[in-house]
C-alpha cells in the first residue's frame, strides 16, 4: 500500500508495493525490472500535499493516474529506461529527460503543478533502502517533445487493494513473463480458493501420498552445503523430477538444516537476512525463513512469493488482538495450477517457551496446509493470500478458535466450545472433542491437573472443569496416540463469575474418569457401572469387570479428608476374584467424594502397575465411617473369596464366624490368643469360628502343602479396644 500525506515504508515485493498506513496499493505490471534495485530492500515514499510521489533511484512516473475517489490525481507510469538517466513524462505524450546522477544513489519525485505539467525534484542524501533524504525544492526540467525510448517501459497504477482481481485481469498479459521468458507468478484467483470452513476431507490442499516422499525426504535432508545457493538447490533436485518434488525437496532441507533464531525475535529484529547469511550461519527469522525458500524455489524454476502477515505462534495469548507491523512471514507456491501455502519457519521446529530455546523437531502439517486449516494461525496483509471462499477479517482471525498443528496432527476433527473465550456457567464449562480415531487426552487447568472431569469416548472426549475461584483461568488440553507423547492441541481462557461450593474434587482424581475404550484395551472389559460417577448413601458399593486371562488388578481409594493414609489407602477397598470377573468392595471412611483407581499390570512380566482410570465416588451421608477392610498378604490369590468378617477391625470379646473360599489350599485356621482350624464344606467354602478374647490381632493362615508344616499368613485383623 502506498501511503498519502505521510511517510511510510513501501516494500517492493511482488506485484505489489506495500505501506501499512494507506489503503491504496501500486501494482507494477513487469516487477522483474526492480528485483535488482529494490527487492528484498525498503524504500521511502509518500504523497506530499501537491500530489508528489518520491520514487526509487532513477525512476519516473509518466502520464496521469486516474482519479481515485476523494484523492487529487497522481503520475501513473513509471519509466525505467536506463537506471543512470531515467526518463519522465510532462504529460501524455510528452518526455523529460534527466540528467545522469553523480555519487551515490538518488530518489527523485514528480511533482504535479497542473495540466500535465510535471516537475521534478532531486533528494540528495538518499539510499535504496529507504533513509530519508532531505525534500528539496522540484527544479523546473525541459519537455522534450520527442524521444526514442530503447529501453523498457514498467507500468504502474495506485489502486484500492479490494481492486486486485480486476487488476489481474488487466495486466494478465504483462504478468504472463519477463524480459527474458521466464514465467511472472501470479496472484491468487478464484480457481485457487478453497471453501470455508474445513470439509474434513484433507489437511493438504491438494492429494498426497507422504509414502511416495520417503526417498526424496531422506535423500534431502543429508544435502550439505558445499559452496552457494544455486550449487545447494542444484545438488537437491538431483532426486527431484516434478515441481511438487523439487518444493519438497527444498521443504526438507530447509526444515531440517536452518535453526530459528530467537535471540532476533526476542529483539523484535526484522532485518533481511541474505540467503548468503543464513547457508553460512544456518540460523534466521521467520523473514529470512520465507525469503530463502523463495529464493530457492525460483532457481528450481518454481513459481514461488513471500507472503507477510500475523500469526498465531510464539509468544500469542489466547484471545489477543493484533495491530501494527506483522510479525511473521511464510510463502506461497504455485503447483499444478494452484497456489498452495507452505511456512517452512514453523515446520522446522518449535520454541520453548520456559527457555526460549530452539528445537528442531520436523512438522509436515505446515507443508501444503488446507487454506481452511492454514488461516487458524495465519492472517496474511492481503486477504487474498487467504485462499478462502470467502475471506476472514481481522477480527475474524482473532476471536477464532485457534486449533494448534497437532490438533489435526493427532487426528482431531472438531471441538466445541468454538470460541476460545468460554464462560462458565453455574461454576462449570464443559468441552467436547470430536477425534477420527480413538485418542487418549489430558488437561491442565492453570498449570494442574486439577478441579476437572474427563471422560473418554470411542471418538474422543468430554471434559467438565470446575475453577476454583472466580476470574480468568487458562485452560489447555493436551492429546496423545497408543505409542505416542501428548502434545498440546487446544487452548482456552475461562471467564469465571461464580464457584460451586458443592463441588470440590479429589486431588488425586485423575485422567481418564470412568472406563473406555482405553481400558477395555487393558484388559478391563463389561464393567457394572458404565458412567464415571458412582453415588451412594450408605458408604458402600461394589464395582465389577471381566479381566482378560494374564492380568492382574489393583484398586485404591484416594480423599481429601478423612483417615486415609498412604498407608491405608487400599484397606477400604477388598477385591474378590470368582468366574472371570474382579470385584471390588469399598467401603468409605466419611462422607464425601474420592477417587477410586485401577491399575493392572501382566503378571508375568516385570515392572509397576499402570494407572487405567478411577472413578468418582460421592457419599453426602455424614454418619458414614466405616473401618477398613482386613489387610492382605502375598499369599491371599486373586481367586480368594472373602465373605465374613468383611471389617479390618473386629469386636473384643467375641465368637466371630470366618467364611472364606480359598484354592490351591490342603488346610486353613485362624489364629490369635488360641488357635481355631477352619473345616472345607461341601460348597468349598473354609468356615469356623475364633474368641476375640484377650486378643490384639487375629490372622488367617493357610498350609498349602499337606506335607509340609508351615503356615503362609494370608489376612491380618485388629481387635477393637485391645
Amino acid at each position: 500500500m502506498l501511503p498519502y500525506l505521510c511517510g511510510g515504508d513501501v516494500v517492493v515485493k511482488n506485484e505489489y508495493l506495500y505501506c501499512e498506513t494507506s489503503p491504496w496499493m501500486i501494482l507494477i505490471a513487469n516487477p522483474t525490472l526492480l528485483e535488482n534495485y529494490c527487492f528484498n530492500g525498503v524504500f521511502k515514499m509518500f504523497f506530499n500535499g501537491e500530489g508528489c510521489i518520491h520514487a526509487p533511484k532513477g525512476i519516473s512516473f509518466m502520464g496521469s493516474l486516474p482519479q481515485l475517489p476523494g484523492e487529487p490525481s497522481y503520475a501513473t507510469h513509471v519509466n525505467p529506461d536506463t537506471f543512470a538517466t531515467g526518463m519522465s513524462l510532462a504529460g501524455p505524450g510528452s518526455l523529460h529527460r534527466r540528467e545522469p546522477h553523480a555519487g551515490p544513489c538518488y530518489f527523485t519525485g514528480l511533482q504535479a503543478v497542473g495540466n500535465g505539467i510535471q516537475k521534478w525534484q532531486k533528494l540528495e542524501g538518499n539510499d535504496l533502502y529507504g533513509h530519508l533524504a532531505e525534500k528539496q525544492h522540484p527544479q523546473q526540467t525541459q519537455v522534450i517533445t520527442s524521444y526514442d525510448n530503447q529501453g523498457t517501459q514498467l507500468t504502474v497504477e495506485v489502486h484500492p487493494r479490494d481492486a486486485m482481481p480486476q487488476l489481474l485481469k488487466k495486466f494478465s498479459k504483462c504478468l504472463h513473463g519477463d524480459k527474458n521468458g521466464n514465467p511472472r507468478p501470479r496472484q491468487p484467483g478464484g480457481k485457487d480458493a478453497h471453501a470455508y470452513p474445513w470439509d474434513r476431507s484433507s489437511l493438504k490442499s491438494m492429494p498426497l501420498d507422504l509414502q511416495q516422499f520417503e526417498k526424496l525426504d531422506t535423500y534431502a535432508s543429508q544435502v550439505t552445503v558445499k559452496s552457494g545457493l544455486d550449487e545447494l538447490v542444484n545438488d537437491l533436485l538431483q532426486e527431484a523430477h516434478s515441481d511438487l518434488e523439487r518444493v519438497r525437496a527444498i521443504w526438507i532441507w530447509i526444515c531440517h538444516h536452518i535453526e530459528y533464531d530467537v535471540e532476533a525475535a526476542q529483539e523484535k529484529n526484522r532485518q533481511a537476512f541474505k540467503p548468503t547469511d543464513i547457508l553460512r550461519t544456518q540460523k534466521t527469522n521467520c523473514d529470512g525463513y520465507a525469503g530463502l525458500f523463495e529464493k530457492m524455489c525460483r532457481i528450481a524454476g518454481v513459481q514461488c512469493m513471500s507472503v507477510p502477515g500475523y500469526s498465531k505462534g510464539f509468544g500469542y495469548q489466547t484471545g489477543q488482538s493484533f495491530s501494527g507491523e506483522f510479525d511473521h512471514a511464510w510463502n506461497a507456491v504455485y503447483l499444478e495450477g494452484r497456489w498452495h501455502l507452505v511456512d517452512s519457519t514453523w515446520g522446522s521446529g518449535l520454541v520453548d517457551t520456559t527457555t526460549s530455546k530452539f528445537t528442531f523437531l520436523y512438522n509436515e502439517f505446515y507443508f501444503l496446509t488446507h487454506p481452511a486449516l492454514f488461516i487458524e494461525d495465519h492472517f496474511p496483509d492481503n486477504k487474498n493470500w487467504q485462499l478462502l471462499k470467502p475471506p476472514q477479517s481481522l477480527r475474524q482471525f482473532e476471536n477464532n478458535m485457534y486449533h494448534k498443528s497437532e490438533f489435526y496432527n493427532k487426528g482431531m476433527l472438531s471441538a466445541y466450545p468454538e470460541t476460545p473465550v468460554v464462560r462458565t456457567v453455574n461454576g462449570k464449562a464443559t468441552v467436547t472433542m470430536e477425534s477420527g480415531a480413538p485418542t487418549l487426552f489430558m488437561f491442565m487447568l492453570n498449570g494442574k491437573q486439577e478441579h476437572g472431569l474427563l471422560s473418554l469416548r470411542k471418538n474422543g472426549m468430554k471434559l467438565e472443569v470446575y475453577p476454583p475461584t472466580t476470574g480468568t483461568h487458562k485452560l489447555q488440553i493436551f492429546a496423545k496416540g497408543n505409542s505416542d507423547v501428548y502434545s498440546a492441541v487446544l487452548e482456552y481462557t475461562l471467564k469465571c463469575n461464580y464457584v460451586d461450593l458443592g463441588v470440590q474434587l479429589p486431588a488425586e482424581l485423575h485422567q481418564p474418569v470412568g472406563p473406555s475404550w482405553f481400558s477395555e484395551q487393558m484388559g478391563i472389559l463389561k464393567p457394572s457401572h458404565p458412567d464415571p460417577i458412582i453415588h451412594t448413601s450408605d458408604g458402600r458399593c461394589s464395582v465389577s469387570f471381566g479381566v482378560e486371562e494374564g492380568i492382574s488388578v489393583l484398586a485404591s481409594l484416594h480423599g481429601d479428608d478423612g483417615p486415609i493414609t498412604e498407608e491405608t489407602q487400599r484397606r477400604y477397598i477388598f477385591q474378590l476374584h470368582r468366574e472371570k470377573r474382579t470385584e471390588l468392595k469399598v467401603q468409605l471412611p466419611s462422607a464425601g467424594k474420592f477417587a477410586l483407581k485401577i491399575f493392572v499390570k501382566k503378571r508375568q512380566e516385570p515392572g509397576n502397575y499402570v494407572f487405567v482410570f478411577n472413578y468418582l465416588l460421592c457419599c453426602t451421608n455424614t454418619k458414614v465411617n466405616w473401618p477398613m477392610f482386613p489387610e492382605s498378604f502375598g499369599n491371599w490369590g486373586q481367586d480368594n473369596e472373602l465373605l465374613e468378617p468383611l471389617s479390618g477391625v473386629l469386636p473384643a470379646n467375641r465368637n466371630v464366624p470366618f467364611k472364606l473360599k480359598l484354592h490351591g489350599v490342603a488346610k486353613a485356621l485362624v489364629k490369635g490368643q488360641d488357635t481355631w482350624p477352619l473345616t472345607l464344606n461341601g460348597e468349598g467354602y473354609w468356615e469356623g469360628s475364633c474368641n476375640t478374647a484377650g486378643c490384639q490381632e487375629v490372622y488367617v493362615m493357610v498350609l498349602e502343602n499337606a506335607n509340609h508344616s508351615f503356615y503362609s499368613y494370608i489376612l491380618k485383623y485388629k481387635v477393637n479396644g485391645q
